[in-house]
């Protein structure tokens, strides 16, 4: 029997991303698909004004729509944006016209006070960077929320919520959002900049939303998180196969009520029809996995006169955008998946901005022996050369700190440095595996407190870090002693580290205020602060031409 007319469902479509990360220009990456032969095939994804024609895309689909993003939308960005202090994401993301963007870890790294000012414009400096280079800032035009960050008087420092409604009179429906980051973002970001912020309980600030969403007419929920998991293998952008992450206990402590989650931070697309996963939460949940590679289409199916989806599905498109030239050979376009056309307005405004950077970006500021590679062990994050290279050179810009260890967070590397042909590096190359601009700083610990810190490396839920020393540093460890006991010994210079003796350790200052979880580290009354990571970066190529890249083993594992 055909219903009558007015009363089918109506359709909204979310068009939705994650940790962008200022990927205003191609970002030279892969996203990967299904070749229909049993294997995968990467394609070029990425950069803005793709993401704006793909985003147009979707949206031509449905009459209703929305567009969100859970978190990450800025920093550890490319040059063009953070010389900038992500002003032209932002810029961008207005032209894109998106309605709402969930903070997550990375919305804090420059503080509060240029987190504010994202959100609400004007020029107003706050880092060491002059902001409104090239255009008075005016802000997001689009709303971010934060429902589980709190301010010092209780209230969250963003709203926790939006509404988005579409239709008229019977055929009305409301779409309501709910906005946060993960509750770990204090250890992932420096202290300094988040002082008297509070990151509260995941489930228990959507579950406190939920009830007041509905009381204000929403007929469907979406949660946007900065937080999620990942499949175990990627064989399908859009699958969920042995599917786990930290968004796990989060979703099993919500209470009925939430329709949708979009999902982030570990930078791996899925959509995953929850309820196969757990039928006691039957939500669907994305991710549109890093860089702007991906956009997810979402569309829900709402019976006004009931107020509840009917129906909901989704997918991961990929952003095809130009080739590009990896470290492997070409990687050409595709028609396994469409092609996108860069939208010229996006593509002007990026251009400028890209032009301006141009001249930072391409100076050399040094010469390498080869690559050096930034690379995970196994199921621990070592670094790799290129994190004892970075340590290597902070050593060196804190001699005159009397520094004698300098420890790198490979966390803190964003990827490799691979020098061109000639050996030749840029600064934008080097941008690129530091993009914090960290301040160094150099403290007195004793071998003890060493030992101290360089435990807080093992955790018993998500990827591992072990520090990176400098040269002349080296420590041994036994993944399977007890907690505590697990840093089995350090050496420094051929000698054992003394308990009781005193040594002057460099880090950066993400690290030194306790970033990482790294808390060991806070608290001390003789630092000296030094110049920044970049800089320290810098001088070390510069200094020998070329910088011999160190290939030996400053950690190692007992059995390895």
């Amino acid at each position: 029997m055909a219903s009558r007319p007015g009363t089918e469902p109506v359709t909204v479509g979310i068009v939705a991303f994650n940790d962008f990360h200022g990927a205003i220009e191609p970002p030279n990456q892969s996203a990967f698909i299904p070749d229909g032969k049993g294997g995968m095939v990467g394609v070029p994804a990425g950069g803005a004004a793709w993401l704006a024609s793909a985003i147009d895309a979707v949206r031509a689909k449905y009459p209703n729509h929305v567009t969100v993003s859970a978190g990450d939308m800025i920093s550890a960005s490319q040059i063009a944006s953070s010389l900038f202090l992500d002003e032209p994401t932002i810029g961008v993301m207005n032209r894109i016209k998106v309605d709402f963007n969930a903070v997550g870890n990375h919305e804090f790294d420059r503080g509060r006070d240029e987190l504010l000012r994202m959100q609400n414009g004007g020029c107003a400096q706050h880092t060491a960077r002059k902001p409104c280079q090239l255009e008075t800032f005016e802000g997001a035009g689009f709303r971010f929320l934060a429902a589980s960050t709190l301010t010092e008087d209780g209230r969250t420092l963003f709203p926790a919520t939006g509404l988005r409604s579409f239709g008229q009179g019977r055929r009305k429906v409301t779409l309501g959002f709910v906005g946060l980051t993960l509750k770990g973002t204090p250890e992932l970001v420096s202290p300094a900049g988040i002082r008297g912020l509070a990151f509260g309980d995941e489930a228990d600030a959507i579950n406190a939303a939920v009830p007041r969403l509905k009381a204000q007419g929403a007929d469907a929920v979406v949660v946007l998180i900065h937080q999620g998991g990942r499949t175990k293998v990627l064989t399908d952008p859009s699958g969920c196969a042995e599917f786990a992450g930290d968004i796990q206990p989060i979703v099993a402590r919500l209470k009925p009520g939430v329709d949708v989650i979009v999902s982030g931070h570990t930078h791996w697309p899925y959509v995953c029809d929850y309820g196969a996963v757990d039928p006691a939460h039957p939500v669907l949940l994305t991710s549109a996995g890093v860089y702007g590679a991906y956009v997810t289409d979402i569309a829900l199916s709402i019976d006004p006169a009931a107020g509840r989806v009917v129906a909901r599905r989704a997918a991961n498109v990929v952003v095809q955008s130009r080739p590009y030239v990896a470290t492997r050979g070409p990687v050409a376009n595709s028609d396994l998946v469409p092609r996108f056309e860069p939208r010229a307005d996006v593509a002007a405004y990026v251009a400028r901005y890209a032009a301006a950077a141009k001249a930072y970006s391409e100076r050399v500021i040094g010469t390498l022996s080869g690559p050096a590679e930034r690379n995970p062990a196994g199921s621990v994050d070592l670094g790799g050369p290129l994190g004892n290279l970075i340590a290597d050179a902070q050593l060196a810009a804190t001699a005159g700190a009397g520094a004698q260890i300098a420890l790198m967070n490979p966390f803190g590397i964003r990827t490799s440095l691979i020098p061109a042909a000639d050996g030749s590096v840029t600064f934008g190359a080097i941008y690129a595996v530091q993009p914090f601009n960290n301040e160094l700083v150099t403290q007195s610990m004793t071998g003890a407190e060493i030992k101290a810190v360089l435990e807080q490396s093992f955790i018993d839920t998500g990827p591992e870090q072990f520090l990176s020393p400098s040269a002349g540093f080296s420590y041994v460890v036994d993944r399977k002693a007890p907690a505590g006991e697990r840093v089995v010994a350090m050496v420094l210079n051929g000698q054992p580290i003394d308990p009781g003796t005193s040594y002057r350790v460099t880090t950066n200052a993400f690290l030194a205020n306790g970033g990482d979880g790294y808390t060991a580290l806070i608290g001390r009354r003789d630092r000296v602060i030094g110049g920044s990571d970049i800089d320290a970066l810098e001088a070390w190529l510069k200094a020998v031409p070329p910088r011999p890249v160190p290939r030996d083993v400053r950690v190692r594992e007992v059995g390895r």
